[in-house]
């Protein structure tokens, strides 16, 4: 029988962040649970590229964990387990094998699922499992449809009294506890009623982070966008509505493209934000034209269908690699909080590393729930019974480690590139 992660209010020490100008920096101490147990954490995808980094910050955040590498891939995963160090083994596991997966996860505190891509997945295997097996579970899942599937498990996550977080990477995930603080700042500072959340993403090439990234890009293509406005639910075409978003210093003005996100929906339902988009884009900037031409051209059956995208990344794979190599991997998150009285705040996140930065935020989200602050159940990253209140700011200053521009709950002029001065020091 798995052990089940031991629960215990999240009590920080640290203020909630509700300042206007807020800016974090240095890495708090990990408080775990149950400090005489010798937690383990097993990582499925532990080979890849996000399951790699994830496995590789966790190793540095808190060294006393033991880490499970879990993949198909024997070879890559004992290259993985020399690379982490004497407290990491390799376990082969293969999600789509229910008996292999079940007996994997039955002496461990944690599972990590970031073995995607995660569109058109039938089920939530990995979650059903860690249910049965009574396991704390996260994913980096970016799915709409995946996301709520897993949130349907909610009740019987509580009945087996294991907390589970879904859609807790870097983006999803920071970028939705950046949204929830950022809605608390507004309704705590009578800034007004907050009406407009607006996500930007913006990543260089794929980000290094590998095929999947690049699959999981395809199949996006094939989804109509839901978003927002004014409290009804909107259809738009994927890769459209472009516009240009600044990321501040080291990014820029970049053109960011619609795309079916499941932080909009969540963030919509959760925060009651009325309406809420959610846009990404990249570099060059000719992918960002092939990206939408593609969405005209193709079909979005073929864009749906898992083993036609596969096709499709083995044939611009080798491209892209070359592109990444000039591109580089910087990547940048923005969100635009705009409120009734006209006011707007502004969060931002940029790293010169995806490959890097999405591990780290993928282990501060891991680190927070085995430091109790998750309560049974199934959960996105901006509830509060997903990361506890008092335990965001914790999570951020963790998350934004290596970031060269991180900053919450500032007015847009003092983040963007070009900020206009109107007079005496008042710009817009």
């Amino acid at each position: 029988m798995a052990r089940a992660l031991l629960l215990q209010p999240y009590r920080a020490t640290v203020r909630a962040a509700s300042s206007s100008e807020t800016q974090y920096e240095g890495v708090p101490e990990v408080k775990l649970s149950d400090p005489t147990r010798n937690y383990r954490v097993l990582v499925l995808g532990g080979t890849g590229r996000v399951g790699g980094s994830t496995a590789t910050a966790l190793s540095k955040l808190c060294p006393k964990l033991k880490i499970v590498v879990g993949g198909r891939n024997r070879e890559k995963g004992e290259a993985m387990v020399a690379k982490l160090g004497d407290n990491s083994e390799f376990a082969q596991v293969d999600i789509n094998d229910t008996k292999m997966l079940e007996t994997s996860l039955r002496d461990v505190d944690l599972v990590v699922h970031a073995a995607g891509p995660f569109q058109q997945a039938p089920r939530c295997t990995v979650l059903e499992a860690a249910i049965k097996t009574k396991t704390a579970y996260l994913d980096v899942c970016d799915d709409t449809s995946y996301a709520f599937r897993a949130k349907s498990l909610e009740a019987e996550a509580i009945a087996a009294n294991i907390p589970a977080l879904t859609t807790a990477g870097i983006y999803p995930g920071v970028s939705n506890v950046m949204a929830a603080e950022m809605v608390a700042a507004a309704i705590s500072e009578d800034k007004g009623k907050p009406e407009k959340l607006r996500f930007s993403y913006y990543t260089a090439g794929t980000g290094g982070a590998g095929p999947t990234i690049l699959a999981t890009s395809f199949l996006l293509l094939g989804e109509e966008v839901t978003a927002y406005k004014q409290g009804e639910k909107v259809k738009l075409r994927p890769y459209s509505g472009m516009i240009t978003v600044d990321f501040g210093k080291g990014i820029r003005k970049r053109d960011v493209y619609l795309l079916n996100l499941p932080e909009v929906r969540s963030t919509h339902e959760v925060l009651g934000v009325p309406t809420v988009v959610a846009r990404f884009g990249t570099a060059p900037f000719f992918w960002n034209w092939g990206m939408e031409i593609m969405t005209k051209l193709l079909p979005s059956e073929v864009l749906r269908d898992r083993t036609k995208v596969q096709q499709m990344v083995e044939l611009f794979d080798p491209v892209v690699r070359a592109m990444d190599s000039f591109a580089g991997e910087r990547v940048s998150m923005r969100v635009d909080l705009e409120c009734s009285d006209g006011r707007t705040t502004v969060g931002l996140f940029s790293h010169k590393k995806l490959s890097v930065s999405v591990g780290v935020s993928t282990a501060a989200f891991v680190v927070a729930m085995l430091e109790g602050s998750t309560q049974p159940g199934v959960w996105f990253p901006e509830e509060p019974q997903g990361i506890a209140v008092e335990a965001r700011e914790v999570l951020l200053k963790r998350a934004s480690q290596g970031t060269f521009n991180f900053i919450l709950n500032k007015p847009p002029w003092m983040v963007e590139t070009e900020p206009k001065e109107v007079v005496l020091g008042i710009y817009v």
